[in-house]
């Protein structure tokens, strides 16, 4: 039987704004695949990017010309092959994933060899504003035992004392999104370390970020848009670990094997995601289920979610149940 897919752009509004060093944004812009056989369908949702030269239009665009590659019934490796790392192979990767499940009675864990999956202690995502804004966030959400604080300004110092002050008790993550500078980190890293930062991510820009093997690391530094579908082994002796994230790796399937390279290299895991619903996290949350730092607080971020979506608890995300995902 062919398969067949269907497309759909769809829009969920964000809690209010979310601001990183690039822009702000208050809606979330996913493309949802949904991939139909023998009654059962999988999908898969993927978030464009434009860091990485993604729009909707053009996303939605390389999904569709597979539609007949999809109802002739490319298989996971060959899509890998088929398709460049990014979004539209995602939201594919994903559906096939969540397909295999539905059709074989095999669940996407057991698949992967995760069973049994356990609830996971995500961050949650501060947006960058002013020292006083951003205190009054962490004030807000204090309790919480992982926050990831997006900084990349040019007063960082005074956002790390405010949100470090404002939630004592939390573990914390910077976010600088390639916002500092070689002239401004070793002096960012020395404060932070101060203040007892859990972890830096992406500090410097892509492909300038050379100084970090030249300087000391008071704090763990992840990479994230360093972190491309191959040569993680250009990352070693720069960054301490790296940070997988479905969209950006182009899948579940790519995900695993920068996974698996990277513990081989030595690198500290963390999983991400973009600002995307709970059918985004869902493979993710199987991806993380031995990550050091999970950061899958997507729907958190959101006005209104998927039904059925992700239970959380607080910061603890469960597994997804069939009816979402996997």
């Amino acid at each position: 039987m062919t398969r067949v897919i269907s497309v759909e752009m769809e829009r969920f509004p964000i809690a209010g704004t979310f601001t990183i060093s690039r822009g702000s944004k208050t809606e979330a812009e996913v493309i949802t695949v949904t991939i139909a056989d023998g009654g059962r369908s999988g999908r898969g949702e993927c978030v464009p990017y434009k860091r990485y030269g993604e729009t909707m239009a053009g996303v939605y665009a390389a999904i569709e010309a597979m539609r007949g590659q999809i109802a002739g019934g490319i298989n996971r490796i060959a899509l890998l092959q088929a398709m460049p790392a990014g979004a539209a192979r995602n939201a594919i990767d994903c559906a096939l994933w969540d397909l295999d499940a539905k059709l074989t009675g095999t669940p996407v864990a057991a698949a992967i060899g995760v069973l049994p999956t356990k609830p996971l202690e995500t961050a949650y995502t501060l947006s960058l504003a002013e020292p006083e804004a951003m205190a009054a966030q962490a004030r807000a959400n204090a309790t919480r035992p992982l926050l990831k604080v997006k900084i990349g300004g040019d007063n960082d110092m005074a956002r790390i004392r405010a949100v470090t002050e404002a939630a004592p008790e939390s573990r914390i993550i910077l976010d600088a999104n390639e916002g500092w500078t070689d002239g401004n980190i070793e002096a960012n890293l020395a404060f932070a370390a101060e203040h007892r930062i859990a972890l830096i991510e992406q500090p410097l820009p892509a492909g300038k970020d050379a100084v970090l093997g030249r300087i000391a690391h008071p704090v763990p530094i992840c990479a994230d848009e360093s972190v491309q579908a191959s040569g993680l082994g250009s990352l070693v002796g720069l960054y301490d670990a790296v940070n997988i994230k479905l969209d950006k790796a182009g899948g579940l399937t790519e995900a695993l094997k920068l996974r698996d390279r990277a513990r081989e290299l030595g690198f500290g895991i963390m999983v991400g995601c973009m600002v995307g619903t709970s059918l985004a996290m869902a493979p993710a949350v199987l991806l993380a289920q031995d990550a050091d730092f999970v950061d899958l607080d997507g729907p958190l971020l959101l006005a209104r979610d998927r039904e059925p979506g992700l239970v959380y608890q607080g910061s603890l995300v469960s597994p997804p149940e069939p009816a979402l995902w996997g």
